[in-house]
């Protein structure tokens, strides 16, 4: 059966078909000697887990296959500054266009605008996009296991710490996880929602933080929206958390949700 996620990868692979007609990775390395400077998106990460806090990685995203529209008319500028304001590490900007109605230019817009580090998110097929998330000024990008072969996965990882930026390697199930320790980043995602399944379940952390080994950090992705959620994932020693749906809906408390979630225990 065909799954959303494969709808996803096989209209990607249509995209970066088109990405390299227009240009080329050569093209797009060279570009990437004129984008801003890497923040560090790791290290920043790191250096509010290293006080006990909760480093959050909150997420802009107009909409999405399980939510729909999100916040119709959005302006992910000024949400963006809410996120830094609040006490964000890092965002997570979407720029897949079908599904998800993000864009490069809204990348753009928002790099601009603040100062912490930030992660294109989008599907990672292929070393021209990782060129091109560089040259647009990202910080991280994501691999995603369940859409990638090992070899890809490790090329893409190689790809972006030559730019150097840091990779968020992701996995929903023991399976992608074991697969994802085999990539050599230190950030290891647990995402609570099932990409083939659009279910979402924050048990899935639970269950697998206890593989996540020393000197690897888990980042909880999916499905946390109050501080319940932040303490219930906090007693797996997760100390990384990416956040999104919630947050783009709390409006004027917006700066307050993402204090008030930094600092749940």
């Amino acid at each position: 059966m065909t799954t959303a996620l494969d709808r996803i990868i096989d209209y990607k692979r249509g995209e970066v078909a088109a990405l390299k007609r227009e240009t080329s990775y050569a093209a797009l390395d060279a570009k990437t000697r004129d984008a801003s400077p890497v923040r560090g998106f790791a290290a920043a990460l790191e250096a509010v887990a290293a006080q006990d806090q909760n480093a959050l990685i909150c997420e802009l995203k107009r909409k999405s296959p399980s939510a729909g529209e999100i916040l119709p008319g959005a302006d992910p500028v000024a949400i963006a500054r809410d996120y830094e304001a609040g006490g964000a590490a890092c965002l997570s900007v979407l720029t897949d266009g079908p599904s998800f109605g993000g864009s490069l230019d809204d990348f753009a817009a928002i790099r601009e605008a603040v100062g912490i580090p930030m992660l294109r998110k989008d599907f990672m097929i292929d070393p021209i996009q990782v060129a091109e998330a560089r040259a647009w000024g990202a910080d991280c990008i994501l691999v995603i296991m369940a859409c990638l072969e090992d070899a890809e996965a490790a090329e893409l990882t190689a790809c972006a710490h030559g730019f150097g930026m840091d990779v968020l390697v992701e996995a929903h199930n023991e399976a992608e996880l074991e697969r994802a320790l085999r990539v050599p980043s230190p950030l290891i995602g647990i995402n609570n929602r099932d990409l083939k399944r659009m279910v979402t379940d924050l048990a899935t952390t639970e269950r697998l933080a206890p593989l996540v080994p020393e000197g690897r950090d888990l980042v909880a992705e999916s499905g946390i929206s109050t501080a319940d959620h932040i303490v219930r994932l906090r007693a797996t020693g997760a100390r990384r958390f990416l956040i999104g749906e919630s947050l783009m809906k709390t409006g004027a408390l917006r700066t307050q949700s993402v204090s008030e979630l930094k600092h749940a225990r």
